[in-house]
C-alpha cells in the first residue's frame, strides 16, 4: 500500500505547504491522506496512483449523470470557444430558468448565484426583505452551506443541544456573534408539536422557517407527513415563509423533494445537479416574493449580484444535465436506490446487525443503530457507532468504493444494477468481517 499511494503521500506533502492543514475545504476526507484525483469517468473516479474506485459521492451528490457526461462535456467544448463569460446576459439562463420553472413547483421566478451558500444566503435575505422581520427557524444539525445564522446548530452535540422540547441555539464556530444565536430558533425534525408551539411562540420576529425535506447530516431521514403539516399550516397562519432547501435533495424526483413529501414552500433554494458539475445555486419560488430583487423601479427591496453569478459556463453545463433528467432517468435512478437500499436492508436483517439504512431515491445513508432515527438527535451516533462508521469508509475504500462518511451516499444515471448490488455486497462483506465491532456496538446501544 505505501509503494500504491506514493504520489498521493508527495501531494498531500505539497499541499501541507500551501493550506493550513494540507487540504483547501474542511470536507475533505482523509484516511490516513487524501485521495487525490486524476480524472473521472461516468461513475468511477481514477486516483493519480492509478487505482479505479466506484464513486458514491458524486461530489457531494452534484454528478447525477457521473462524472465527464457527454453532452455536457460537448456543450460546455462548444461555449468556451465562444466565450466562457460576460457582464452582459446570455440567452442560456433564460432556458435553464425556463426550465425550472416549468419543472419546479412554486418557482415562479428565479435569481442564480454561484453556490449553495448563496442560495439560502439569498432566500433568507428574500423572506427578511419581504416580511420586514429578521429571525429564522431551521432544523437541528441541518446543514445549509456556510451562512453564519444557517450554521446555528449545525454542529449541536448531546453536551450543549439543550432540552429536547425547546433545543438550544449553539455556535457553529468560535467567535459566532451572540445575536446571530437569539436571532435563529432551532425545531427538532418530525417534532410536531415542538414545531407547532416554537414557531407559533416567535411567530410576530420570524421571517422565515428553513427545511430541507430530507436533511442528509441531519440522518437523510424522511419527513412525517404530519410534520409537513405542522410547519406549514403554522408558517401561514403566522405569516412566517417557507423555504424549502433542495440544493441536495432536488434530485429525489422530476419535481423536486418538496412535491414528492407534500411541502408547498414560498421559496426554493437550488444547487448541485442543476449545474451540470459547475458551481451554481439558484433561489426561486412565489412571484410576489421574489420581487424583492426587482431593480426596474429603482434600488430594489434586496440588491442580488455577483461576478459570476449566471455565468454562461455554468448555465450551459447545467441545462444539459438537465435536459437529460426526463422521467425514465428518475425512475431508473429510483430503481438502483431501491436495489442498494433494499439489499443493504436484508443483509443487516438477515445478520441481525445493529444498523439500518435510511434514504430515499437515488440517496441513502448507513446508521450505526437498529432504529431507524426519527431526527438528527437520534442519528448522532455512540463513540463506537462512529468508529464502526469510520471502518466502513475504509473498508469500502480498500474494495474500490467512495463513500462518504457521516453524509448521504448518492447514486448516478451512469451506474448499472451490477454496480448497484456490488454495493450491496461489498457492505454484506463487511457485516461478516467486523463481528466483533458489530457485538460491542450492541453492546453500547
Amino acid at each position: 500500500m505505501a509503494r500504491v499511494e506514493q504520489r498521493s503521500k508527495h501531494s498531500f506533502a505539497r499541499a501541507r505547504l500551501v493550506f493550513p492543514d494540507g487540504t483547501s475545504r474542511v470536507t475533505i476526507e482523509r484516511d490516513p491522506i487524501p485521495l487525490y484525483v486524476e480524472r473521472g469517468m461516468g461513475s468511477y473516479l481514477f486516483d493519480v496512483d492509478g487505482r479505479r474506485f466506484l464513486d458514491l459521492s458524486a461530489n457531494f451528490t452534484t454528478l447525477i449523470h457521473g462524472h465527464a457526461f457527454a453532452p455536457v462535456v460537448e456543450a460546455l467544448t462548444r461555449q468556451l470557444q465562444r466565450g466562457s463569460c460576460f457582464a452582459n446576459p446570455t440567452e442560456s439562463e433564460i432556458e435553464l430558468a425556463e426550465l425550472l420553472c416549468g419543472r419546479i413547483p412554486q418557482v415562479d421566478r428565479v435569481r442564480f448565484v454561484n453556490t449553495g451558500t448563496e442560495a439560502v444566503l439569498f432566500g433568507i435575505k428574500a423572506a427578511r426583505a419581504f416580511t420586514g422581520r429578521s429571525k429564522i427557524a431551521k432544523l437541528e444539525g441541518a446543514y445549509h452551506g456556510a451562512y453564519d445564522w444557517a450554521e446555528v446548530s449545525l454542529a449541536a452535540t448531546p453536551d450543549n443541544w439543550g432540552d429536547p422540547t425547546a433545543p438550544k441555539s449553539t455556535a457553529f464556530y468560535r467567535g459566532m456573534p451572540a445575536s446571530v444565536l437569539d436571532e435563529v430558533v432551532v425545531l427538532r425534525f418530525n417534532d410536531i408539536e415542538g414545531a407547532r408551539r416554537l414557531l407559533s411562540l416567535h411567530a410576530d420576529k420570524l421571517a422565515a422557517v428553513v427545511m430541507d425535506p430530507m436533511p442528509s447530516r441531519g440522518g437523510l431521514i424522511a419527513p412525517k407527513p404530519e410534520f409537513v403539516v405542522a410547519v406549514q399550516e403554522t408558517a401561514r397562519k403566522n405569516g412566517i415563509l417557507v423555504i424549502a432547501d433542495e440544493i441536495l435533495n432536488l434530485r429525489q424526483s422530476f419535481r423536486g423533494a418538496s412535491a414528492r413529501y407534500g411541502l408547498v414552500p414560498d421559496l426554493v433554494t437550488m444547487g448541485k445537479i442543476i449545474g451540470g458539475g459547475l458551481p451554481i445555486g439558484a433561489v426561486g419560488g412565489r412571484e410576489d416574493v421574489m420581487k424583492v430583487f426587482e431593480a426596474s423601479a429603482g434600488r430594489p427591496l434586496l440588491p442580488q449580484g455577483g461576478t459570476f453569478s449566471a455565468n454562461t459556463l455554468s448555465m450551459t453545463a447545467g441545462l444539459a444535465a438537465m435536459r437529460h433528467l426526463d422521467h425514465a432517468a428518475f425512475e431508473y435512478l429510483e430503481l438502483l436506490g431501491n436495489i442498494v437500499r433494499d439489499g443493504i436492508g436484508r443483509a443487516i436483517s438477515n445478520r441481525c446487525a445493529p444498523l439500518c439504512v435510511t434514504g430515499a431515491a437515488s440517496l441513502f445513508r448507513i446508521h450505526p443503530m437498529a432504529q431507524i432515527p426519527n431526527d438528527y438527535r437520534e442519528a448522532h451516533p455512540v463513540l463506537a457507532g462512529a468508529t464502526l462508521m469510520r471502518q466502513l469508509t475504509r473498508f469500502f475504500a480498500e474494495n474500490g468504493i467512495i463513500l462518504p462518511y457521516g453524509a448521504a451516499a448518492s447514486i448516478s444515471t451512469s451506474m448499472t444494477r451490477t454496480e448497484a448490488e456490488f454495493v450491496v455486497d461489498v457492505f454484506a462483506g463487511f457485516l461478516d468481517g467486523h463481528q466483533d465491532m458489530l457485538e460491542a456496538l450492541e453492546a453500547r446501544t
